[in-house]
C-alpha cells in the first residue's frame, strides 16, 4: 500500500529580506554625495576667485601702492610718498583733463541720457515692426568700439566726410567736428552715445511695458495730454530706474577713453583730453607709472562715492 506523497514545490523560497541599516550608515551616502556636490561648485568658485584676484583685485592694490613710489620699469622701486600726487597736481594737463572730463559728462547727461528715453517711448507707442527697430537701435552696441570710433573719425572729416557733405546738400554751413577745439567735446559725446545707447533703450522699454495700462487709461479719461501722461505717469513709475541709469552712465563717462584716443588723440589743444587719457600718457607716453597710477587712485576715490551711491540706491532691506 503507498502513501500520498506532499507534492513538490518547484517556486523557490522568498528571499530573507535585510535587516535594517544602522542610523549613521543610512545618513552617511545622502551626506557623502552633498559633500561632494559642495566640493565641485567651491573648486568652480575658488578657481573664478583665484583668477579675479590676480587679475583685478592684485592690479588694483599694486596700483595703490605704485602711486606712492617712483617706478620705472628696469629699475628698483623708490618709496617718494605723495611726490607722484604733487607732481600730477601741478601738471597744466591735469586740470585740463578733470575739467574735459567733466564736461563730458555733463553733456553725455544733457543729450546723451535723454536721447535714449525719448526713443524707448517711441519703440513702447510703435504698433508694427518693432523687433526690427529694436535691433536697428541695439545695432551700435555690438559694433566693436575701435571700429566704430574709426567710422565716426571719417564721418567728421572736415573735407569729404559725410557729415560737412550732408550739410553742404541742405545749402548748411560746414563745422570743424574734431578738428576745432570748440566742438571736439561735443562731437565725441555725439560718438558715444550713439554707441552706448541701445542697451540703456532697451532697459527703459522694459521699465514701460511693466507699467499698468490702466494708469494711462485713467490720465486718457481725465483728458490728460501726452506730455501730462510722461510728466505724471511714466516718469514717476520709472524714477527708480532712471536714477539707476544716471548714476551708470556718470561712472561710465567718467571713464571714456576710446574715442579721444582714437579720434582726436587728445587735441586739438588738449581740448579732448580726459582723465584716463590723460593716465595713458603718464604710463606709456611719459614712462612714468608712478604719476599715472596716481591719476588712478584720484580717479578711484571719485568713482568710489558714485559706486557707493549706487549701492545704496540699490540696496534692498530684507
Amino acid at each position: 500500500m503507498k502513501t500520498a506523497q506532499a507534492p513538490h514545490r518547484s517556486a523557490a523560497a522568498p528571499p530573507a529580506t535585510p535587516g535594517p541599516r544602522p542610523a549613521g550608515r543610512a545618513a552617511a551616502g545622502p551626506l557623502r554625495r552633498k559633500l561632494s556636490h559642495q566640493a565641485r561648485a567651491y573648486g568652480f568658485l575658488i578657481g573664478g576667485l583665484i583668477c579675479f584676484a590676480l587679475f583685478s583685485w592684485y592690479p588694483a592694490i599694486r596700483a595703490v601702492i605704485i602711486a606712492f613710489q617712483k617706478y620705472t620699469p628696469g629699475s628698483a622701486p623708490e618709496w617718494v610718498g605723495t611726490a607722484n600726487f604733487t607732481h600730477v597736481f601741478d601738471d597744466p594737463e591735469f586740470g585740463a583733463a578733470w575739467r574735459n572730463t567733466l564736461t563730458f559728462t555733463l553733456i553725455a547727461l544733457l543729450i546723451g541720457f535723454a536721447v535714449p528715453f525719448v526713443m524707448a517711448l517711441v519703440l513702447n507707442e510703435l504698433r508694427h515692426a518693432k523687433a526690427f527697430f529694436r535691433v536697428v537701435v541695439y545695432l551700435p552696441v555690438m559694433i566693436p568700439p575701435v571700429v566704430s570710433a574709426l567710422l565716426w573719425k571719417w564721418f567728421y572729416d572736415p573735407g569729404a566726410g559725410l557729415a560737412n557733405e550732408a550739410l553742404r546738400f541742405l545749402h548748411l554751413p560746414t563745422s570743424n567736428w574734431t578738428n576745432g577745439a570748440d566742438t571736439a567735446l561735443l562731437s565725441l559725446v555725439i560718438v558715444a552715445t550713439w554707441a552706448n545707447m541701445g542697451g540703456t533703450v532697451l532697459i527703459y522699454l522694459a521699465a514701460l511695458q511693466g507699467i499698468p495700462g490702466e494708469l494711462y487709461e485713467a490720465a486718457e479719461l481725465d483728458g490728460a495730454s501726452i506730455w501730462q501722461r510722461v510728466r505724471h505717469v511714466t516718469v514717476p513709475q520709472t524714477r527708480f530706474i532712471i536714477l539707476m541709469l544716471m548714476l551708470l552712465q556718470i561712472i561710465a563717462t567718467m571713464q571714456v577713453f576710446t574715442e579721444p584716443f582714437v579720434i582726436t588723440g587728445g587735441g586739438p589743444e588738449n581740448s579732448t583730453v580726459t582723465i584716463l587719457y590723460l593716465i595713458y600718457k603718464y604710463a606709456f607716453l611719459y614712462n612714468d607709472f608712478g604719476g599715472a597710477c596716481a591719476l588712478s587712485v584720484m580717479l578711484l576715490i571719485v568713482l568710489s562715492l558714485f559706486s557707493a551711491l549706487y549701492l545704496r540706491l540699490t540696496r534692498t532691506d530684507d
